[in-house]
């Protein structure tokens, strides 16, 4: 049984959540999200509280319901709060620049790499080497950034590359020192 399906979401001040054929709509300061509600499980909307009831008998069903509770509160803390996500490049002579709706990176390569932002994201520079993805959409943000931090992931001999901000990258020892 699930446990997080059986938590009561509670919505915020400011916050607008209709429900339409099974489509489910958030509006809050940031935007809005909607999502398609599965069949195998049902949300009711009270004055400030959102429960999910699981409706199917599939062995399915359980999971269904939990995931559907987490989606629903993670559209509510996207409006309200939004998602960040952050990338820190370390390398000698990498770099990266935002160039309107696009990500210009230098990133070892004989050709500099491009990367276009979707829509709905937010990509900042801070301090020269760290890219700050935000967003409404928690999917949005954490598949957009795992994008980029797959265009060079950290090699584990000299630390090179894309990882999240507070990762830490075992380093392996090289060829000299095994000797």
């Amino acid at each position: 049984m699930s446990r997080i399906g059986k938590k009561l979401i509670v919505i915020p001040e400011g916050i607008e959540v209709k429900l339409q054929n099974n489509r489910l709509e958030v509006k809050g300061p940031k935007g809005v999200l909607s999502e398609v509600i599965h069949h195998e499980s049902s949300v009711v909307i009270t004055d400030k509280e959102i429960t999910v009831e699981k409706t199917g008998k599939s062995k399915k069903a359980p999971a269904i319901w939990g995931l559907t509770r987490a989606l629903i509160n993670n559209m509510i803390n996207g409006v309200t709060e939004g998602y960040v996500k952050q990338l820190e490049l370390q390398g000698v002579g990498y770099r990266m620049a935002v160039q309107g709706k696009k990500i210009n990176l230098a990133l070892g390569f004989s050709h500099p790499v491009v990367v276009d932002i979707p829509e709905g994201i937010e990509a900042k520079i801070e301090d020269g080497n760290i890219l700050t993805i935000s967003g409404i959409d928690k999917q949005q943000v954490g598949q957009f950034a795992a994008e980029v931090r797959g265009l060079k992931e950290v090699e584990p001999y000299k630390g090179k590359g894309f990882r999240y901000k507070g990762e830490h990258v075992r380093r392996k020892v090289g060829k000299k020192a095994a000797k």
